[in-house]
């Protein structure tokens, strides 16, 4: 007999062992049938990165009725797309990605393999939603960033989500009842300013390793930044059309027909 719950794919850039996803895979699985395919270690910063040159490998960690988890040798882009094309041959009714172990907010969202997961799903015109919580430490707490995201995978299966966009949902480093509420928010105009640190190798070779300050240059309280720095819930809707719409005018009036 068909089931009559939604299917949820679960993916992430941590990677399948990862505490945030094991706290992701809990939650879904209250909701609705889920489907897990993440990479099999962690793939941090790869963006929208797929796998060209190399091929992937995909494996089958679990089945359980309608419970199946997978991990695949590739990025969390290539995760996605595995799922909808090779593990369910079709597109699930829902897509969240995460807990990301550490922060997405502001320009973090350009790198994250987790956002970008989710921006495949917008993609291909599946609900989806990347939930990160604003701690990097081993121990972070999820207790607090499972139910939140409990909350939102609900309401986008109840309501759609915008066409052509995805959710980037932050969850600050707080115990659920210290959190003050939800806010939608604006992505925060801020970037890292980074260096590289020049090391020697064993064998006297240099090889570098690039470290940041993170620098916010957005004063606004209407920001992802502003939002989780007063202890909220940033949710800032990401497209995945990338288009500057405000500065076409100004570079058709470039005289490049000269």
């Amino acid at each position: 007999m068909k089931s009559l719950k939604p299917t949820i794919l679960v993916t992430n850039d941590d990677g399948i062992s990862a505490p945030g996803i094991r706290a992701l895979i809990d939650e879904m699985r209250t909701i609705g049938d889920v489907t897990v395919l993440a990479p099999d270690k962690p793939q941090s910063g790869t963006g929208h990165s797929i796998t060209l040159e190399d091929p992937l490998r995909l494996n089958e960690l679990k089945t359980d009725g309608t419970y199946k988890e997978y991990s695949c040798t590739g990025t969390p882009v290539d995760c996605v797309k595995m799922a909808v094309n090779v593990v369910l041959h079709r597109k699930p009714d829902l897509l969240v990605s995460g807990i990301n172990h550490g922060s997405n907010s502001s320009i973090n969202v350009i790198y994250s393999g987790t956002m970008s997961a989710a921006l495949e799903g917008a993609l291909e015109g599946i609900p989806s939603i990347g939930f990160s919580l604003v701690n990097n430490k081993p121990d972070a707490d999820f207790s607090a960033a499972r139910k939140y995201a409990a909350r939102f995978a609900k309401l986008a299966l109840k309501k759609g989500m915008p066409k052509g966009c995805c959710l980037n949902i932050n969850i600050p480093n707080l115990k659920e009842k210290q959190i003050k509420g939800v806010k939608v928010c604006r992505q925060a105009n801020a970037n890292w300013k980074e260096e590289f640190d020049i090391r020697t190798d064993p064998f006297g070779s240099k090889y570098y390793w690039l470290t940041g300050v993170f620098k916010n240059y957005d004063k606004g309280n209407d920001t992802d930044e502003w939002a989780l720095a007063n202890g909220y819930v940033s949710i800032v809707p990401v497209q995945y059309d990338v288009t500057a719409h405000h500065a076409i005018t100004e570079i058709n009036d470039w005289n490049y027909e000269r």
